[in-house]
């Protein structure tokens, strides 16, 4: 009985030694940019991004322009402009100066929405063609290689799946 234990623990012993050598998880790992930036979608939504930046920086600029214009005019009359006038003139650059610092804030807030709007169609693709090749390779998980989250990893024991997502994009 006694050989029998010893036995039973030895190859217990062996088999978990064994196992150990092997990956207890399989990772896989991409570069999510890259994915994301390999869609067909991508350039359209890009384009379209692009062209409502200029129309906002355009609106910036006029704005900007209507505003230092004012501002010209003010300091050349104002040795001239009687008190009242110099007032209300003042009122009325600041009044236009923190419009427009409003204006750029909300176009930052409206352009950011609107990326983010963009994007998630593109990414909820990216996601469920993750999903897939995660579950179809028994990954535990996906590392995206663009945030540097990871300080090191051990490649052999990963799979680089950046060719089966394409795959499962198209």
């Amino acid at each position: 009985m006694k050989r029998f234990l010893v036995s039973l623990l030895t190859v217990i012993a062996l088999s978990a030694s064994a196992q150990a050598t092997e990956p207890v998880l399989k990772f896989g790992f991409m570069s999510y940019g890259t994915m994301l930036r390999s869609m067909s979608d991508y350039t359209l939504v890009e384009t379209s991004l692009a062209k409502l930046r200029e129309q906002y920086a355009a609106e910036q600029k006029r704005v900007e322009e209507e505003f230092n214009k004012k501002y010209e005019d003010f300091l050349e009359g104002q040795r001239e402009f009687p008190q009242s006038i110099l007032q209300k003139r003042q009122s009325e650059l600041q009044e236009l100066l923190d419009k427009n610092i409003a204006f750029k804030k909300e176009s930052q807030r409206l352009l950011t929405e609107a990326e983010e709007k963009a994007m998630a169609p593109l990414k909820a693709r990216l996601s469920s063609a993750l999903a897939k090749v995660g579950v179809e390779r028994g990954l535990a998980f996906i590392v995206d290689t663009d945030q540097q989250s990871m300080v090191w990893m051990n490649m052999t024991m990963g799979e680089d799946v950046t060719e089966l997502v394409q795959k499962a994009l198209k």
